[in-house]
């Protein structure tokens, strides 16, 4: 087995906590951002079932030559709109992600996504670079969302 570490990611969004949480557990929203730049995630590649022991899965397809990754993941803990945690267990014994929705009380959350057991290959500057461009792709998405908490 390979070195693993640690990654954490902070971002403040003008959105509530309620519409980011369901952002990232709907597959309608999911669709639109899940994924780095010059990828697609099509809805009928991803499953959301938020709860202790569902399955979170993405089919991600690259945009240049078709190419497929999937994620496939158990939620552990899930408690709207607070926290989102995950476990990916075929990802070097278990990469787990936890998503922490801190509502700042003026219209903004901080979102912050701390990942543990690593693989050496996702803490590389390359690696990093691409997981800051999903998060990119989430604000313009909430950017176009403006304050509706309706699906697009």
């Amino acid at each position: 087995m390979s070195e693993t570490g640690e990654l954490t990611y902070r971002r403040v969004h003008h959105a509530t906590p309620e519409l980011l949480f369901d952002c990232m557990t709907t597959p309608e929203h999911l669709t639109h951002f899940w994924g780095p730049a010059g990828t697609t995630t099509p809805i009928d590649g991803i499953v959301a079932d938020p709860r202790p022991g569902g399955i979170f899965q993405t089919t991600m397809v690259n945009d240049a030559d078709g190419g497929t990754y999937t994620m496939r993941a158990v939620y552990v803990e899930v408690r709207r709109p607070d926290l989102l945690e995950w476990v990916e267990p075929g990802v070097e014994g278990g990469m787990r992600t936890t998503i922490t929705f801190v509502d700042l009380h003026d219209g903004r959350t901080e979102v912050i996504t701390h990942q543990t057991n690593v693989p050496a290959a996702y803490l590389d500057a390359a690696a990093r670079a691409g997981f800051a461009t999903s998060l990119d792709r989430f604000d313009a998405y909430l950017s176009g969302l403006g304050r509706s908490t309706e699906c697009r």
